[in-house]
């Protein structure tokens, strides 16, 4: 007979304990919900004058959006705060949930996103105030200063059963197609719209309804340098040009997106001198060798060569660079990459020479990968599951789902420090929101005693006491 394990020996369990509940860390996100006036904010927006509920839906689709950042991953999860009325208080059943997301219409969708961007006006100020300014946007070369970075990528969302607006994507998978924008500053969730599975990478009216949502979603005073990247797949003319029209006497507006190696571009390639390859600069900011990997603009070979200006349909000030790369082993290439050795990427910006110099700009156009971390971690907090076979539920679940990402978010710049400041949702579920306490209640009080062995306990602790000290919304 095998040995009993010493953690096994001795150990019973009972029904009797009191004053333990769970997911401490998540009333911290509830209440920050609160104080950053979002909650308030939502109310206002969703409240239907003669229309009386138990239930505020402006205060279930927050708490919807909690739910999901603490992990849920469906409408009936919301019982994670519902069963723990002594620490969460009243809160929405399931079924209500559902009637929730339900009312939500396109008007209300536009009344919500309204709400959302002045809760974000009120949460820049604290976090300006905390960190003496917008954390900037990095590259490898150094931070970008006061631009904001707006991030739009596509990504698939797949289905397992039949849904509205379900169809085969591109990808041979089967699913939705939504269309996405993030805060490379600050990792909020700006906007998201649900798309078909069927629909096109480069659907310019799509890009440019999720662009103008996003620059919304930015607090006015913050709108003056603003950076949108993309990649290839949704670089339009159409986009550019209306990126293009934003820019006034005091306001900046500059694009880094990929572009097509097309039969101009393959020319251009061809046509460049050996020694015009400058280096790619690595992740700390040192010269690669150039037999490894390099840099060159084509914007003179496309626009002034013989032939004529082969990019007079484009935006004026467009430039074009190019990257060259030694392929990794399998990597798909095309037969103009196979025949020269290397494989090719470009890149189109209206920032000028001047302020972006060549190795700068590729740089900086490289770190647009981050958008996928966006997705991946958006993913993780609600946006992998659609919970109806309705397409306006599952668009009324993925605002809840912006929402949570929000949340995490505003929490991780206001409430956590060291390296909890910059965690993923997975690390910030297990070290703090799913942390365990007692709630012992005395002098009218009500008091969370984290167990001192708990190894983020002490972090947990100055976190929730963050948001208390916050500002109540006025």
């Amino acid at each position: 007979m095998q040995t009993i394990p010493k953690w096994m020996q001795g150990l019973t369990v009972t029904v009797g304990g009191h004053g333990v509940v769970s997911h401490v860390g998540t009333a911290g996100l509830r209440m920050l919900a609160f104080k950053s006036g979002l909650t308030g904010e939502l109310t206002a927006a969703l409240r239907v004058r003669g229309h009386q509920v138990r239930h505020d839906r402006g205060q279930v689709l927050s708490d919807l959006g909690v739910m999901i950042a603490d992990g849920g991953t469906a409408i009936r999860h919301i019982r994670t705060l519902r069963d723990q009325g002594e620490l969460f208080g009243s809160v929405a059943s399931a079924s209500t949930a559902w009637r929730a997301l339900e009312e939500v219409t396109a008007r209300q969708r536009d009344k919500i996103a309204a709400a959302r961007a002045r809760a974000r006006r009120r949460v820049w100020e604290l976090i300006a105030a905390r960190h003496a300014g917008i954390p900037p946007s990095r590259t490898c070369y150094g931070d970008l200063g006061e631009w904001i970075v707006i991030r739009l990528d596509a990504t698939i969302q797949l289905c397992h059963s039949d849904k509205e607006a379900a169809a085969g994507t591109f990808k041979g998978s089967f699913g939705l197609f939504p269309l996405t924008a993030w805060c490379d500053n600050t990792g909020e969730s700006l906007a998201i719209k649900l798309r078909p599975g069927n629909a096109g990478a480069n659907t310019v009216a799509d890009h440019l309804e999720v662009l103008a949502a996003a620059i919304a979603q930015i607090p006015p005073k913050h709108r003056r340098r603003i950076l949108i990247t993309c990649d290839g797949a949704g670089a339009t003319i159409e986009l550019l040009a209306f990126i293009t029209t934003l820019n006034t006497r005091s306001r900046r507006a500059h694009y880094s997106v990929g572009f097509d190696l097309d039969e101009r571009a393959r020319s251009a390639i061809t046509a460049l001198p050996a020694d015009v390859w400058s280096c790619v600069l690595d992740d700390t900011g040192q010269a690669r060798p150039l037999e490894e990997a390099g840099t060159a603009e084509l914007t003179g070979l496309l626009r002034q060569s013989a032939g004529g200006d082969k990019l007079a349909n484009w935006p004026a000030g467009m430039r074009i660079l190019v990257r060259r790369e030694k392929p990794a082993s399998g990597a798909k290439l095309t037969d103009f990459e196979k025949a020269r050795g290397w494989r090719y990427q470009l890149i189109a910006t209206n920032t000028p020479a001047l302020a972006l110099p060549l190795q700068q700009g590729e740089a900086r156009h490289r770190v647009h990968a981050r958008v996928e971390d966006f997705i991946r971690c958006g993913k993780n907090t609600g946006l992998a599951s659609l919970p109806s076979w309705s397409l306006a539920i599952n668009q009324a679940w993925c605002i809840a789902a912006a929402i949570g990402c929000d949340l995490l978010s505003w929490f991780r710049l206001l409430c956590c420090e060291a390296e909890l400041a910059i965690a993923e949702p997975s690390t910030l579920r297990y070290t703090l929101l799913h942390t365990s306490a007692r709630l012992v209640r005395g002098q009218r009080r009500r008091t969370i005693k984290i167990p001192h062995t708990w190894p983020w306990a002490h972090q947990l602790q100055r976190a929730i006491a963050s948001v208390l000290m916050l500002p109540a919304p006025t």
